[in-house]
């Protein structure tokens, strides 16, 4: 039988994983392998309308076009690595990391990225660890220092010189503001 890879926009946790993994259980849809923003399936009579509605109810999006594809990966592999590594400490070149897991030359993929998402991929990995360094004062179990050394910035000044660039705010007023307003990861 052959197997399908999908690739589904707006996958960022593992209760994603789950609710898409629900939605091919109750279409008695054999799953291969399934991981943040693709899905490896085995079947050749899918019913991909049906799939796509479904998906869509949820707030997910399977991707047809390469550049989609592309982009939504570019985008899981960023999220998957600064929202859930395991709280490994972030010593990473993105850029090779990307190429690596991507197997493309980078100013391609920054290319494609930035003309069709209207912002680099260093601004997007910006504003998603601004918003895990919003998570962990939330959290409030580590101190800013400790936050800064997790998420790889050459300083505490480093870090909130970002955090006020993107939110308006130093990290102490956001940690003594009552809303402690965080964006979902995949609406960035």
């Amino acid at each position: 039988m052959n197997t399908q890879t999908l690739y589904i926009k707006n996958m960022v946790c593992p209760r994603c994983i789950m609710a898409v993994r629900d939605i091919f259980i109750r279409n008695n849809i054999q799953i291969v392998n399934i991981k943040l923003g693709e899905a490896i399936i085995k079947g050749s009579q899918i019913n991909f309308e049906l799939i796509k509605s479904e998906l869509q109810k949820i707030g997910f999006e399977l991707l047809e076009d390469k550049k989609s594809q592309l982009i939504d990966k570019i985008k899981t592999l960023i999220i998957e690595y600064i929202h859930h590594g395991n709280n490994q400490p972030l010593k990473i070149n993105f850029s090779d990391y990307l190429v690596s897991k991507i197997g493309k030359d980078y100013n391609y993929i920054t290319s494609i990225f930035s003309s069709v998402e209207n912002i680099t991929i260093e601004k997007y990995i910006i504003k998603q660890k601004i918003e895990k360094v919003k998570e962990l004062i939330i959290y409030d179990e580590l101190n800013l220092s400790e936050i800064a050394m997790n998420l790889n910035y050459s300083s505490i000044a480093h870090l909130s010189s970002q955090f006020k660039n993107e939110t308006g705010l130093t990290p102490t007023q956001f940690k003594k503001i009552q809303l402690k307003n965080r964006r979902n990861i995949s609406d960035i």
